[in-house]
């Protein structure tokens, strides 16, 4: 049986979701292998792996989260995704109300932030991105996986005042 590739190129991803039986016991509730699909922009291909409502999380709440209507986050809630950059490719600046951790699963990503410094994440590399305006670029020939753990967080305060959210229409 032939493998399924994401739009990206890129294997499908392996979910595996736990709960609790009847007794109060661990057990598997289910597990999947999808593809990431390509978002209107053209840039990356997305995967939504799973999404809380609230933070803290509610492990009685029996959803599956992947369900759960969500934007690049969920308002009060959390999300992890996961994002196969093009190569050649780069999102638009944009910043989240929002604590990212950005694990690099595969290939490197260049980061950038308003004032136009840049860091490059190479594979197993970990990003925190804590609000600010910034954007992501593949500078590579190859496609970059990126699994994505969003946080809602207050907007970030400068001399008291909220800076705004600007994102990205990406599902």
């Amino acid at each position: 049986m032939s493998e399924i590739l994401s739009d990206s190129g890129l294997p499908p991803v392996q979910r595996v979701v736990t709960g609790h039986d009847e007794n109060g016991r661990a057990v598997f509730r289910s597990e999947d292998v999808t593809p990431t699909r390509m978002i209107p922009s053209g840039d990356a291909s997305f995967l939504l792996i799973w999404t809380t409502e609230t933070v803290p999380a509610d492990n009685n709440d029996e959803t599956d989260g992947r369900l759960r209507e969500a934007g690049l986050t969920l308002n009060q809630g959390s999300v992890i995704r996961v994002v196969d950059m093009l190569p050649g490719k780069e999102s638009p600046m944009h910043r989240t109300n929002s604590i990212d951790y950005g694990i690099v699963l595969k290939g490197e990503i260049e980061l950038e932030l308003e004032d136009g410094h840049k860091r490059t994440v190479r594979e197993g590399g970990i990003i925190i991105q804590r609000g600010t305006n910034h954007l992501w670029r593949n500078t590579t020939d190859q496609p970059t996986r990126i699994a994505f753990i969003l946080i809602e967080a207050p907007a970030y305060l400068h001399n008291g005042q909220p800076l705004p959210e600007d994102k990205p229409d990406h599902k």
